[in-house]
C-alpha cells in the first residue's frame, strides 16, 4: 500500500500544471479607466469595486462561468462606454454572474452598482439634443449616449447568458439617482443581448434608453422598481420575456411590470425618434396571487403606457396586478384609436381592473382592449391561464432553484395556442404558436437561480457571525474532490480587539501543489471576526494532493487534499 501510495505521489509530482492562477482578484476591477482590451478567467474570482469604464476602442471579455462580486462601499459598477466592447459569452450551463458579496441569508437589492452598455444608436430628449448622459449619477458625472456619428446598427458587443443578482443601488444618496440592473443607452442592433436575468434590483430591472439593440430571453425577478422600462426613443425588439413580483418589495415611485415613455417633457415630448418598441411572448406576473390578495399599494399596473410613446405588446401575458393597463395622456389615447399603439392576442388575467386612463379624453381603454379583432382574451381568474405554479415563489424557491418549470403553461392552458405573427410589426419575430414565455419546454433551465439570497456563490462566504475563540482551519470537505471543494476558517476576535480595530487586517489562503509552488490565492484581503467557508473551484488543475495554508495575524495552519478528476 506505501509503495502504492509513493508511486501515485511520484505520478503526481511528474503531471502537475505549471500553470498558477489567482482567485481573488481586487485590482483589475477597482475605479479603473480600461483602455486597453482585458479578459477575465474563469479561474479568478473578481471584485467589482467604484466605477470601472471600459473606454472607447477598448474590449473587456469575461470568460464563461466567471464569478463577479460587487461592491457596496464603493457602488461597484462596470460602464461600456460608446466604441467600447464587451464580449460576456457564456452559456446555459456555465453563465456569467455578476452578484452580492454579502453572505448568505444577508443580501439585499442594492448591494452593488449593475452594467451600463452605452451605444451611438439615436435617441431623442425634452430638450432635443442628440446625446444625454445616462442616469443615475448626477447633473454633469454621467457618462454619455447617443450623439454624433449615429449609428443604429451600432454593436457594444456580446452579453449572452449572465445573472445580475442585488444591483441598483443608489449612486450619489439623492433619492432617483439609483441604478438599474443592466442599463442600456443607445445601444444598436447589432449588439446581442440574450439570456440574462436580473434578481432583487434596487431600481429598475432592464432599462432602455433610445437605441435600437433587439433582446431576447429576459428575466426580471423580485426587482424593486420596474421590470422592462423604455424610453428616450427606444425602437429594438424584445422576445420571451418573464417578470415575476413579491408582494413584500415594491418602490415609493410605484412599481409596475411594463413602464414605456417617450421623454419627460410633458406634455410636449414627440421629440424624434419616438419610442417604439415592440414587446412579444412576454409573461408579466404581477402580486395579486387573487383579486382579494393584500398587497403593498405601490403596486399599480402591468404596463403603464405614457408620455406620447408608440410601443406595441402582442402575445403576451399580465396577470395579477392592480391595473392590467394604463393609457396616460392624449398622444397614447389618439395613437391607440388611431391603431399606431397595438396590443394584440394578449391574455390579461385577474387584474383587479382590466384598464384604466387619465389624460385620453373620450378613449375607453376597456372596450378597446375588448375589441373582438384584437384577439386579447380577458380571464377573471390567475387560474384560468393554466400556469404550472405562478405565485410559488414565498418565501424563496427551494434550492437549488436552477431548473423552475412554475411558470410553463400546463396541457390545457390558454396560454399555448392563440399568438399571431401576422402584423408587419412582428417582421423579424421568432413565430411561436404560444403567449407568453413559454411553450412546453423551459429556455430558464440550468443558466437561471430563482433563490439568490440563500444559494452557495463560488467563492468566500461568511457562514457564522458568531466570533469564535481561536483560530481555526477545518479539513477540507468533500476529500477527496472533484473539481469543488469547501474550505472553512474561523478568525478570532480577540487578535482586533487588543489593537483597537474591527477587523483582522491582512487574512491569506493559498494552495500549493506537492512541490511547495502557489496555485491559487484564495482569500487576500481584510476580513472581519467569523466563521468563513470558501468554495474552491479546482478545474484548471490536474489530479493530485494539494496544501492549503491558512495566515492572519501571527496564525499559521496547513492541511492535504486530495484533487480526484
Amino acid at each position: 500500500m506505501k509503495a502504492n501510495i509513493f508511486i501515485l505521489c511520484f505520478a503526481i509530482i511528474l503531471i502537475i500544471s505549471k500553470q498558477s492562477f489567482s482567485q481573488i482578484d481586487s485590482t483589475t476591477l477597482n475605479s479603473s479607466n480600461i483602455t486597453n482590451n482585458i479578459t477575465l478567467n474563469r479561474s479568478t474570482t473578481y471584485l467589482l469595486k467604484g466605477f470601472n469604464y471600459i473606454k472607447s476602442g477598448a474590449t473587456i471579455t469575461i470568460e464563461s462561468g466567471t464569478k463577479i462580486f460587487g461592491d457596496f462601499n464603493t457602488k461597484g459598477t462596470l460602464i461600456i462606454e460608446r466604441g467600447a466592447k464587451i464580449y460576456a459569452n457564456a452559456s446555459a450551463g456555465d453563465p456569467i454572474v455578476f452578484t452580492s458579496r454579502q453572505p448568505i441569508g444577508q443580501r439585499r437589492a442594492g448591494d452593488w452598482g449593475g452594467i451600463i452598455i452605452l451605444g451611438r444608436s439615436g435617441i431623442n430628449t425634452a430638450t432635443g439634443v442628440d446625446s444625454a448622459e445616462i442616469e443615475g449619477f448626477g447633473a454633469g458625472l454621467g457618462p454619455v449616449y447617443g450623439g454624433q456619428p449615429r449609428i443604429d446598427d451600432d454593436s457594444s458587443g456580446v452579453f449572452r447568458y449572465v445573472r445580475l443578482e442585488f444591483p441598483g443601488v443608489n449612486l450619489t444618496g439623492i433619492t432617483g439617482n439609483e441604478i438599474n440592473g443592466l442599463t442600456m443607452g443607445g445601444v444598436g442592433s447589432r449588439t446581442v443581448i440574450e439570456y440574462i436575468q436580473v434578481s432583487y434590483s434596487g431600481d429598475d430591472s432592464f432599462e432602455w434608453f433610445g437605441g435600437t439593440v433587439n433582446c431576447k430571453y429576459l428575466v426580471a425577478y423580485k426587482g424593486l422598481d420596474d421590470d422592462f422600462d423604455a424610453d428616450n426613443g427606444f425602437r429594438g425588439r424584445v422576445q420571451f420575456g418573464l417578470s415575476v413580483r413579491d408582494s413584500a418589495i415594491a418602490d415609493i415611485s410605484s412599481s409596475n411590470g411594463f413602464e414605456i415613455d417617450n421623454n419627460v417633457n410633458t406634455p410636449s415630448n414627440f421629440n424624434s425618434p419616438r419610442t417604439r418598441a415592440i414587446f412579444s411572448n412576454i409573461t408579466v406576473v404581477g402580486p395579486f396571487i387573487t383579486t382579494s390578495s393584500i398587497v403593498n399599494p405601490l403596486f399599480q399596473r402591468g404596463a403603464h403606457l405614457r408620455r406620447n410613446m408608440l410601443a406595441s405588446i402582442y402575445n403576451s401575458i399580465i396577470m395579477g396586478w392592480r391595473v392590467g393597463i394604463r393609457f396616460d395622456g392624449a398622444g397614447v389615447g389618439s395613437a391607440a384609436q388611431s391603431d399606431t399603439i397595438q396590443l394584440r392576442n394578449n391574455i390579461l388575467a385577474s387584474n383587479l381592473r382590466l384598464a384604466d386612463s387619465t389624460g385620453t379624453g373620450s378613449f375607453a381603454p376597456q372596450s378597446w382592449l375588448q375589441n373582438g379583432s384584437f384577439g386579447n382574451s380577458i380571464f377573471a381568474e390567475n387560474t384560468q391561464v393554466q400556469l404550472t405554479s405562478p405565485f410559488n415563489i414565498y418565501p424563496d424557491v427551494p434550492l437549488p432553484a436552477n431548473n423552475v418549470n412554475y411558470w410553463i403553461p400546463l396541457g390545457s392552458s390558454p396560454a399555448l395556442s392563440g399568438s399571431s405573427f401576422a402584423n408587419p410589426n412582428l417582421n423579424g419575430f421568432d413565430v411561436v404558436s404560444y403567449r407568453g414565455a413559454f411553450g412546453t419546454s423551459n429556455w430558464t433551465s440550468d443558466w437561471t437561480q430563482f433563490n439568490p439570497r440563500n444559494y452557495e456563490v463560488i467563492g468566500i462566504n461568511q457562514i457564522s457571525s458568531l466570533v469564535p475563540e481561536k483560530f481555526s482551519l477545518s479539513q477540507n470537505y468533500p476529500n477527496p474532490f472533484n473539481p469543488t471543494t469547501n474550505l472553512e476558517f474561523g478568525l478570532p476576535a480577540e487578535a482586533s480587539a487588543k489593537a483597537g480595530i474591527s477587523n483582522l487586517g491582512f487574512v491569506s489562503l493559498k494552495v500549493y501543489d506537492m512541490i511547495g509552488k502557489e496555485v491559487a490565492t484564495l482569500v487576500n484581503e481584510n476580513l472581519s471576526p467569523g466563521t468563513y467557508k470558501y468554495n474552491f473551484d479546482a478545474s484548471g488543475l490536474t489530479s493530485g494532493i494539494y496544501f492549503y495554508t491558512l495566515k492572519a495575524d501571527g496564525f499559521s495552519e496547513t492541511k492535504r487534499m486530495m484533487l480526484l478528476k
